[in-house]
């Protein structure tokens, strides 16, 4: 197979249709439908269903495109290699969940751009789960996700540790008064969407305090989670450091938990296999120097 097939291939997945894959390619349409054809020629086998709304992956086409997806970052990823003359420079992606972002970054990301300003840094947002798919993917060169992560291809160092805290509208000072203020199911769970730790740790609190079946919220954003809060609601886990920060923390009560439910590590993950950027090795470089003396 051609690395060019393979990437038009996944370039059409990923849009849904030849003309918006030759549009993204910077290419024209002939090409890209020679190129589609000439892979489904020598696999043997239709990778797209065709109708009117544009193309579909076929079963082939999905078993096929997690390897495309892989050969073309590997192919970005030698050619950065290549052009590593040990300088920090280039593209760098970085992930991170919501909440890390908010607080913990700034500084850091902060002071990175001024020790390393021709590296061009990305930041983008998710759960731990799908963070830690796009580093095994290579769409993110390390992203900061929570423990524990337990897999043979990505290695980890601890950034940051965090105190977890249940924070619920304002007349309710305790969990007595949580219990006492909310029916015998227990109050609504706010939570970002499955895959997010902080999500997975509060349905544990929730079953240890009896309250296993308690409605829960899906919410996207950080600010919207604690604005909830405040209007009463439900109830949200976070770290202290993003709550106290946040300007509703006036209206909120923070309550303390036990250490098996509030401690958690915030760790920066990255492929153990990767070649390691000059970009890379400078943002490890500045995680290592900095996060000791933000970390809580």
């Amino acid at each position: 197979m051609e690395l060019i097939d393979l990437q038009t291939f996944a370039a059409v997945a990923r849009t849904g249709g030849i003309t918006r894959a030759a549009q993204a390619l910077n290419t024209v349409q002939s090409n890209v439908t020679q190129r589609i054809k000439a892979l489904e020629a020598e696999i043997g086998t239709a990778l797209f269903e065709r109708h009117s709304r544009g193309m579909t992956l076929t079963g082939a086409g999905r078993r096929l495109l997690p390897y495309a997806q892989r050969m073309a970052a590997l192919s970005r990823e030698a050619l950065l290699a290549a052009r590593d003359d040990g300088d920090a420079k280039g593209p760098l992606a970085i992930g991170s969940m919501e909440t890390t972002a908010a607080v913990r970054l700034p500084s850091l990301l902060a002071g990175f751009h001024r020790r390393f300003p021709n590296v061009a840094l990305t930041l983008r947002t998710a759960t731990t789960a799908d963070l830690a798919t796009a580093v095994l993917e290579r769409a993110l060169d390390g992203a900061f996700v929570t423990s524990p992560i337990d897999h043979a291809e990505l290695s980890g160092i601890t950034a940051f540790r965090e105190e977890l805290v249940l924070i619920t509208a304002r007349r309710f000072g305790s969990l007595a008064a949580l219990r006492a203020g909310t029916s015998q199911s227990g109050p609504t769970a706010l939570v970002f969407r499955i895959g997010c730790t902080y999500r997975h740790r509060l349905e544990d609190l929730f079953a240890a305090l009896g309250w296993p079946s308690a409605a829960r919220c899906e919410l996207g954003t950080l600010d919207g989670m604690i604005g909830c809060v405040a209007a009463g609601m439900g109830v949200a886990l976070l770290p202290r450091a993003v709550v106290e920060r946040s300007e509703l923390a006036k209206d909120i009560s923070i309550l303390t938990l036990d250490p098996q439910f509030a401690r958690i590590e915030t760790l920066f993950i990255h492929r153990r296999t990767q070649h390691h950027t000059s970009a890379l090795a400078a943002f490890i470089s500045c995680l290592g120097d900095q996060g000791r003396e933000i970390a809580a």
